[in-house]
């Protein structure tokens, strides 16, 4: 039963990288409310190489409807204008020569349905990942027979992957009704 309790272990070690990974991932998505996270994933070229806005800008969100980025050097400015212009996020930068500052205009009621449509969509994806985690553990669990696991003892496995999975699934679906809630507020 030792190699089904290492198995268990590598499932909800994986399936907590499902939950931090749809946690980064819901991060991007904005709620009418400024968030340095909102800007993770946009790459800026700096002497040649693309780099994470992170690491060549401060980021700020002075008050709850502005995103201020104060570039480390003051060369980068117009790199990070363009990249901020060039990502999806809908976001017209306004620089003053130093400072880059992004308003976030409130959403419509409309916009706010498409993101709640987007979060379902990753919320979807993590289901997926989870399942798939399950899927894996019960045929690791499962070809522990040929080395005379009892079939007690993999029904039992099987039986906690489930109960584990479950439990997965369970915080996904918090996480869907909290985030759902924060972009459907005003």
């Amino acid at each position: 039963m030792d190699e089904i309790e290492l198995f268990l272990e590598l499932a909800q070690d994986t399936m907590d990288k499902a939950i931090k990974h749809l946690n980064i991932e819901l991060a991007k998505i904005r709620a009418g409310k400024a968030s340095p996270g909102m800007l993770d994933g946009i790459q800026v070229e700096y002497y040649g190489m693309m780099s994470p806005i992170q690491s060549v800008a401060s980021i700020t969100t002075p008050d709850a409807r502005t995103i201020a980025i104060k570039p480390f050097e003051k060369k980068m400015i117009g790199e990070l204008e363009k990249a901020i212009r060039n990502s999806n996020l809908g976001l017209n930068p306004a620089n003053d020569g130093e400072n880059i500052r992004l308003n976030i205009p409130p959403l419509t009621e409309e916009r706010r349905r498409d993101l709640v449509k987007k979060v379902k969509g990753e919320i979807e994806t993590a289901k997926v990942n989870i399942r798939n985690i399950r899927q894996d553990t019960n045929n690791s669990i499962r070809k522990l027979e040929k080395d005379g696991v009892s079939k007690d003892e993999i029904k039992i496995g099987e039986e906690r992957v489930q109960k584990l999975t479950d439990g997965f699934v369970a915080k996904i679906e918090q996480i869907l009704a909290a985030k759902e809630q924060d972009i459907m507020s005003v």
